[in-house]
């Protein structure tokens, strides 16, 4: 599943690929808690290990892909 984040006063986002059998609904519960709540870093792990932490408040956007999503190889049309 693809993760994007807009972060403010950034024209670049962030696109993460968040490991197959990632829980869509759990990701989304704790992204709210972390940005309702009191921290400070919503942090995430990338399918690769990779992870990465933006500032709470610095969160513009965040777009989930559905879990459903066709993965394209190669040329074709859509």
């Amino acid at each position: 599943m693809k993760v994007r984040i807009g972060v403010i006063y950034t024209a670049k986002e962030l696109s993460l690929e968040m490991a197959d059998d990632t829980d869509r609904d759990a990701l989304q519960e704790q992204i709210d808690s972390v940005i309702g709540g009191d921290a400070a870093t919503v942090w995430l792990t990338e399918a690769s290990g990779r992870t990465v932490g933006v500032p709470a408040d610095k969160v513009a956007y965040i777009e989930m892909g559905s879990p459903d999503d066709d993965r394209a190889i190669g040329f074709g049309v859509k």
